[in-house]
C-alpha cells in the first residue's frame, strides 16, 4: 500500500534513516560519521520506506525486512508500525542574513505546528547571535505571538541552535525526535562545530530536518555551500533537505516531513558483536520488495 505523502498528517521518528534499493542493498562505510553510543544492548532503527514516485509505503510485515551489521545477517528482536507521539524542536533562524525571508521563515513554522497531534510535543526556539526559547514544549499548534515581534538581526549561531535542541530532546521520554531547521544554513558566530552538533543530535537520537531558506542574492557559490551545511545536517543524521523557496512548494515540502515521520517502522536487534571496541558497524537494511528507498541510520561506532 503507498500513501501519497502530500495528503496524510501524522508525526516523528525514533532512530534515523538510509538509501537503497530493497532487492538490492548499499553498505555504507565509516567515513567521517559520528559516533554513536549505546545505552544498551539493543539498536534501533527507524525506517521510511518509499516508493519509486516518492510516496510513502505502508503494510510491509517483519517477515519481509533483514538487517545485517558488517554483513552479518542479525535477528530482529524488536518491530512495530504503530504509531507513537514525539518530541520536536523547531529551530528558526532570525539573524541579519534572513531579514528578506523571516516572515517566510515564521509561516514555515506555523505549517508545521498545524500537523501536530493530540500528543505530540514541539518546542520552539529562535537563533541569531544566541539561541533564545520562543515557546516551551507542548502539544500547541499556535506559535507564541512573541515571534511576531523579532526583527532580523545578528550572527547566525546555526550550530549551537542544533545542539541546543539536541540537550532538550534527549531529557525528553518520547522514543521519537526530530529537529526542524529553518535556515539559510550560513553559520558564522557558533562555539561548537558542525560535527559536535551532529554528534549531539544522534546521541539524543533525533532527525534532523532542514529548511532552505537561501536566496537567490547571496550569490551561487555561498548559496551552494550554505546549502551543503544543511544538506549535511539532514542526510548524516537520517533526515530531509528541502529546497523550497516558499508558497505551496513549502508548505508541501513541509506537510511531507510530518506526513513521512507518520508512517514509519521500527525494528531493534541485538548485535551478535556485543564487544564494545570503539569500532565502526556498518547497517544494512533489506526489504523483500524491489524498486523502494528505504530511509534508516547508516551505521554505529562502538562505545569503548
Amino acid at each position: 500500500m503507498t500513501i501519497p505523502v502530500s495528503r496524510s498528517r501524522r508525526t516523528f521518528p525514533v532512530a534515523f534513516l538510509l538509501l537503497l534499493m530493497a532487492a538490492s542493498s548499499v553498505v555504507f562505510g565509516q567515513g567521517d560519521d559520528p559516533v554513536i553510543k549505546i545505552d544498551s544492548a539493543t539498536v534501533l532503527l527507524n525506517a521510511t520506506i518509499l516508493d519509486t514516485e516518492g510516496n510513502v509505503v505502508s503494510g510491509l510485515r517483519r517477515e519481509q525486512f533483514s538487517v545485517f551489521e558488517n554483513g552479518r545477517k542479525q535477528e530482529i528482536s524488536y518491530f512495530s508500525t504503530a504509531e507513537t507521539p514525539f518530541a520536536g524542536v523547531i529551530l528558526i533562524d532570525t539573524s541579519g542574513s534572513m531579514e528578506a525571508r523571516l516572515s517566510m521563515a515564521r509561516s514555515a513554522a506555523i505549517t508545521f505546528l498545524d500537523g501536530l497531534r493530540t500528543d505530540d510535543n514541539v518546542a520552539v526556539y529562535r537563533f541569531a547571535s544566541k539561541v533564545e526559547l520562543v515557546q516551551e514544549f507542548s502539544g500547541s499548534r499556535d506559535i507564541s505571538e512573541a515571534i511576531f515581534d523579532v526583527k532580523a538581526d545578528g550572527m547566525t549561531a546555526l550550530n549551537d541552535a542544533v545542539f541546543k535542541a539536541a540537550e532538550e530532546l534527549k531529557a525528553r521520554h518520547e522514543k521519537r525526535k526530530a529537529i526542524i531547521v529553518i535556515s539559510d544554513g550560513a553559520d558564522t558566530i557558533s562555539g561548537r562545530s558542525a560535527e559536535r552538533a551532529l554528534k549531539a543530535a544522534l546521541d539524543a537520537q533525533a532527525l534532523i530536518y532542514t529548511i532552505d531558506m537561501s536566496g537567490i542574492e547571496s550569490g551561487m557559490k555561498d548559496r551552494m555551500q550554505n546549502q551543503g551545511v544543511l544538506k549535511n545536517f539532514a542526510e548524516k543524521s537520517g533526515g530531509r533537505f528541502i529546497a523550497a523557496q516558499g508558497g505551496q512548494a513549502l508548505r508541501l515540502g513541509l506537510q511531507g516531513i510530518v506526513d513521512e515521520l507518520g508512517i514509519q517502522y521500527t525494528l531493534g536487534y541485538e548485535p551478535a558483536d556485543q564487544q564494545r571496541d570503539g569500532k565502526w558497524r556498518a547497517i544494512e537494511l533489506r526489504v523483500a520488495k524491489p524498486k523502494l528507498t528505504i530511509r534508516t541510520r547508516k551505521g554505529y561506532t562502538a562505545e569503548k
